[in-house]
């Protein structure tokens, strides 16, 4: 691998951008196309820029829906042109007596990834405020509707749905921008949520914090481009821009809030 593509992006990443590597390799070799798994922002942004550095390859995402945060990529030679059923992706409603219980995000992927499944294997989970939803692979969908028979302790069941049936999401980001001494992630939070260093340094200290989906307990961890950051009790940030330094040396960003 190229240290100086390393360099880029951060240590923990080196795995991911090495099988993002392999990807392209293949598409090179066997001259067809590659679909992947479902993939976070940050990980769609490394796909991005790396196969931007091949100028004979060509890259498209595709979450089952037009606003889908995590998305299914597919790399492929300038002959290929994908189709939306290229990405191999169902839309599942989560059917469960919404007269009598609350589902949450939270139990909804707790009880997906307690089948076995990784998190890779289903994109976005979506609620209107009442009905829920999650986006599925072909490869995986009838395992899953199977295996999930309960939400905590609601029974539930899954049906699939056409593409004309899916929810509008309750939730929407709102896009706002500010100016940061630093990018750390307890600077990002205080500064975001406006309350003092020492409150977002114990949120991360606490675990109550995760970055892209996995937990973040070092407060002084540099925040990049299309991080997802979700903080318990809080809601969720996602760094969008970096737009340069002010004449004092802060960096002008936006960011979505969710």
């Amino acid at each position: 691998m190229n240290e100086n593509v390393y360099q880029h992006f951060r240590p923990d990443e080196h795995p991911f951008i090495d099988k993002v590597e392999g990807w392209i390799e293949k598409v090179d070799n066997q001259y067809a196309p590659f679909l992947t798994d479902f993939l976070d922002p940050r990980q769609q942004f490394i796909v991005e820029t790396l196969v931007r550095q091949n100028s004979e390859l060509k890259f498209m995402f595709y979450g089952g829906y037009e606003a889908a945060e995590r998305k299914r990529a597919c790399i492929y030679p300038e002959y290929y042109e994908p189709e939306q059923d290229r990405f191999e992706i169902a839309v599942f409603e989560i059917v469960y007596p919404a007269k009598f219980t609350e589902l949450s995000h939270g139990k909804i992927l707790g009880s997906l990834l307690a089948t076995g499944m990784k998190r890779d294997y289903f994109g976005d989970i979506m609620t209107d405020g009442e009905r829920w939803q999650v986006m599925l692979s072909d490869h995986t969908k009838n395992y899953i509707v199977q295996e999930l028979t309960k939400v905590g302790k609601v029974n539930v069941r899954l049906e699939e749905r056409t593409y004309t049936d899916i929810i509008a999401p309750k939730d929407e980001w709102q896009e706002e921008s500010t100016t940061l001494s630093s990018l750390r992630l307890d600077n990002l939070i205080a500064t975001v949520y406006n309350i003092s260093r020492q409150r977002s340094k114990q949120l991360v200290d606490s675990g109550k914090v995760k970055v892209n989906w996995k937990e973040e307990t070092r407060s002084d961890f540099p925040v990049e481009l299309l991080d997802v950051i979700s903080i318990r009790g809080f809601g969720r940030i996602q760094l969008r821009t970096i737009e340069g330094k002010t004449k004092k040396e802060k960096f002008r960003i936006s960011f979505g809030v969710l």
